[in-house]
């Protein structure tokens, strides 16, 4: 493959890394607001009397809920959530560091292509 063609490539891939870590950081920040949110909701069933009434919204009606029902699957919801955020967190810091590393290899294949042109 010539030093162009090389070149080329790496910087398709570069920019592929770039739009990846662009939505998966998306994707975070909008974890990161569902966990909030979530959070806020638990917090307001603790200030709740166990006989108050928890409505949910299924579809366009409310449906009465169990506030022992209601609380524990916002606790499972938070554990889902919270494991979703540490996946994502992972897969941008490996783009990040596949970024980082093509980002170096068009430096240096410009490096090579600047010497040839040279000599």
């Amino acid at each position: 493959m010539s030093l162009e063609a090389r070149l080329e490539a790496a910087t398709t891939e570069y920019q592929k890394l770039q739009k990846d870590i662009t939505n998966a950081v998306e994707n975070l920040q909008k974890l990161d607001s569902q966990l909030q949110e979530n959070e806020i909701v638990q917090k307001e069933f603790s200030l709740l009397k166990d006989d108050s009434n928890i409505y949910k919204l299924v579809g366009p009606v409310l449906v009465k809920q169990d506030k022992a029902e209601a609380t524990e699957n916002v606790a499972r919801r938070l554990e889902h959530i919270q494991s979703d955020i540490k996946r994502m967190e992972d897969q941008v810091k490996d783009l990040t560091e596949k970024f980082e590393k093509k980002k170096v290899e068009i430096v240096q294949l410009n490096a090579s292509r600047a010497q040839q042109t040279a000599s």
